[in-house]
C-alpha cells in the first residue's frame, strides 16, 4: 500500500508529527532501527526541563518574563551570523519558537495531561551582558514526571492509533536509502534488523535478516543527531572550541549515529552548520552504566570552585551554569580534556542535581513524598550512588588529602597543593561580606535573591577551608557528547532544502536531525529546555503542514 506519510524515527519529533496526523486522519507508516521498547527515543531519557517564557509558574514565584526579553536572550545567545545563507531559515525558526514558546505552548502542553514541578530553574545564567548569553530570568520548567512525562501523551495516542489501524509501527526497520521518482521522494527502503531483547537504551544488534520498501507521499526524517557518533562529533569539531577531546563519554544511546543526516545530503538534502554543537563540560562516567561509554552530566548550582586540569581556577563567565559552551572552549584550550570542581558537603547536598530520567526517579515517578526528602540533610540517593561507587569523585577531611586524591586519579601530579589552598583561601576571605569583587562570590549572593534558588538551589554562601562545612569533595569532570545544532535546513513547514534553496518535494524533516527546526535554530548556544521543546515544535509544524494536504 501507500502511506500517506512515512516517519523515520519513533523519537519524540517523530512522534508528535504522528500525532498530529493521527488527527488529519492520515494514513501513517512508522519505522525505526530500535525495538519497540525504544519508543520515544532520547527524550525519554531526558531530565523533562522545557523553555516557557512567561508561565503561571514563573509569576507565581515573582519573575516577571516577557516575549521581548527571550527573544533579546535568545538573538545574544544564538549569535547568528550566517543571516544570507544557512541561519536564514533558522532565524525564522527561532523568532516562530520564542513566540511559541511565549503563546500557545503552556496550554498545548497542558491539554495534554503535562504538568510542571512548580519550581523553575534557571539554567544557561549567562556571565556576560544584558545583551549577551544566557536566559536573564529562570525558565527551565521541569516536567512532572521528567522524559518519560513528556513523551508519554504521544506515546499513548500512537499505540492507540496503531491499535486502531491509523497507523503501522515497524520497529528493527533501518532506512537505507530513500525512492526516488523524477527528482521527488516517493518512499524509503532498507533493512530488516533481527530481533533483539535488550533493555532500553542498551546497544542493539545491527544483523540484517531482510529488507523492506515502501511508497509514501511524503517521508519525515526524525532520526535525531549525532552524539554517539565520535568520529562525526571530531570531524565537524569547531577550531574556535580548540581541538577535539581524546577522551570523552556519552550522554545519548548508541542509536544516535547520524546515519540519517548522510543519506538524505545523498539524497539532495542540504545540511548546514556542521560546526555547532552543544557538549557538557560537567560529565561523569556512569558507574551503573546503560548504553557504552555511559556518561551523566551534573546539573550544578553556582557555588562549586572550578579549576582547570593544572589547578587553575577558571575566570568569568566560566562558572557552573552559566555558559557551557564557553567553559567548554576554555577547557580543551588548555590542552587536557578534563576539569575539576571542589566543593563541600553543603555544597553537594543543595546544589547537584543529575541529568536523566533514571536520575531522579522522585520526579520521574511523580512521588512527592521523595521529592521533600531532598531538603533533609545530605546529598539525593542518585548523588550519594555517585559519591560512593562513581571514580570520578575524591572525599577526604584534609584539603593536602584531597588534592593528593585528585592527582592519584588523573594518573598525574598537575595539581599543586599550596596553589590551590591560596586560590580557596583568597575566595574564603570574599565571603565575611555580602559585598565582594570575586563575580563568582557575587553570583551567588545574586542567585540567592530569587526565591526558588534560595529554597532548593543554592547552598548558602560559606567558606570552603572551613572544617564544619566538610567534607571535602572533588569531581573530575569530562566532556559529555549530547547535542547536534546543526543539520538539514528546512522552510517553516518542515521541507528539506536542496542546495539551490528549494524544497526538495515529498521530504521534511523534524528535531535534531534538522537542527532543531531551521538547521540551526540555536545558532551558536543554547538557553536549556529548548532541545526537548524544539522536538515538540519541529514535530507539530510539520505534522500539521503534511495534515492539511
Amino acid at each position: 500500500m501507500k502511506y500517506d506519510v512515512a516517519i523515520v524515527g519513533a523519537g519524540l519529533a517523530g512522534l508528535v508529527a504522528a500525532c498530529e496526523l493521527i488527527d488529519a486522519k492520515k494514513k501513517v507508516l512508522l519505522v525505526d532501527q530500535e525495538p519497540e521498547n525504544s519508543i520515544g527515543g532520547q527524550a525519554y531519557w531526558s531530565f523533562g526541563g522545557i523553555f516557557l517564557v512567561n508561565s503561571p509558574e514563573q509569576r507565581r514565584l515573582g519573575i516577571k518574563d516577557s516575549k521581548e526579553l527571550a527573544w533579546q536572550d535568545w538573538q545574544g545567545t544564538a549569535g547568528f551570523d550566517r543571516l544570507d545563507d544557512e541561519d536564514s531559515w533558522a532565524y525564522k525558526w527561532a523568532r516562530a519558537y520564542v513566540d511559541f514558546a511565549a503563546g500557545e505552548k503552556y496550554d498545548w502542553l497542558k491539554s495534554k495531561g503535562i504538568k510542571f514541578f512548580p519550581v523553575v530553574g534557571w539554567a544557561e545564567r549567562g556571565g556576560s551582558l544584558a545583551g549577551g548569553h544566557g536566559n536573564s530570568v529562570p525558565r527551565f520548567h521541569i516536567v512532572w514526571g521528567t522524559g518519560p512525562g513528556i513523551v508519554k501523551p504521544f506515546v499513548d495516542k500512537v499505540k492507540q492509533a496503531i491499535k486502531d489501524g491509523f497507523i503501522d509501527f515497524k520497529p528493527r526497520h533501518r532506512v537505507d536509502e530513500f525512492i526516488q521518482q523524477e527528482g521527488e521522494i516517493t518512499g524509503i527502503s532498507g533493512t530488516v534488523l533481527a530481533e533483539t531483547f535488550i533493555n532500553r537504551g542498551e546497544k542493539s544488534s545491527r544483523l540484517g535478516i531482510g529488507e523492506f520498501s515502501y511508497e509514501a507521499k511524503a517521508v519525515i526524517v526524525a532520526s535525531g543527531g549525532i552524539g554517539a557518533n565520535f568520529d562525526l562529533v571530531r570531524k565537524n569539531w569547531p577550531a574556535r572550541l580548540g581541538t577535539p577531546p581524546k577522551n570523552m563519554v556519552c550522554g545519548v544511546p548508541a542509536y544516535v549515529d547520524g546515519r540519517m543526516l548522510e543519506i538524505t545530503e545523498h539524497a539532495g538534502g542540504r545540511i548546514v552548520n556542521r560546526d555547532r554543537m552543544w557538549h557538557y563540560t560537567e560529565g561523569l562516567k556512569n558507574w551503573d552504566p546503560i548504553w557504552p561509554n555511559h556518561g551523566i552530566r551534573i546539573l550544578p548550582g553556582p557555588s562549586s570552585l572550578w579549576f582547570d586540569a593544572e589547578g587553575n581556577r577558571f575566570h568569568a563567565p566560566n562558572f557552573p551554569g552559566f555558559d557551557t559552551l564557553s567553559t567548554l572552549e576554555a577547557i580543551q584550550k588548555t590542552g587536557y580534556d578534563y576539569s575539576w570542581f571542589i566543593l563541600t558537603e553543603k555544597i553537594i547536598e543543595k546544589e547537584f542535581a543529575l541529568s536523566g530520567s533514571e536520575q531522579n526517579p522522585d520526579l520521574t515517578n511523580k512521588s512527592i513524598s521523595d521529592v521533600l526528602k531532598r531538603i533533609l540533610p545530605g546529598p539525593p540517593a542518585p548523588i550519594q550512588a555517585f559519591k560512593n561507587h562513581g571514580e570520578d569523585f575524591v572525599i577526604a577531611h584534609d584539603l593536602k588529602e584531597l588534592v593528593d586524591g585528585m592527582n592519584k586519579l588523573a594518573g598525574n601530579e598537575l595539581l599543586d597543593f599550596m596553589k590551590i589552598k591560596e586560590q580557596i583561601l583568597a575566595r574564603d576571605r570574599e565571603m565575611d561580606n555580602k559585598f565582594t569583587k570575586d563575580l563568582q562570590v557575587n553570583a551567588i549572593h545574586g542567585a540567592r535573591n530569587y526565591i526558588g534558588d534560595k529554597w532548593v538551589r543554592v547552598a548558602k554562601p560559606h567558606k570552603i577551608l572551613d572544617t564544619k562545612n566538610w567534607p571535602l569533595i572533588a569531581v573530575r569532570l569530562n566532556i559529555l557528547t549530547r547535542k547536534t545544532l546543526g543539520g538539514l535546513q528546512t522552510n517553516l513547514n518542515g521541507a528539506v532544502l536542496g542546495m539551490d534553496g528549494q524544497p526538495i518535494p515529498g521530504l521534511y524533516a523534524a528535531g535534531e536531525v534538522s537542527g532543531f527546526g531551521g538547521g540551526g535554530v540555536h545558532g551558536y548556544r543554547a538557553l536549556e529546555g529548548t532541545f526537548v521543546g524544539g522536538c515538540l515544535f519541529s514535530g507539530r509544524q510539520v505534522g500539521r503542514y503534511l495534515g492539511q494536504g
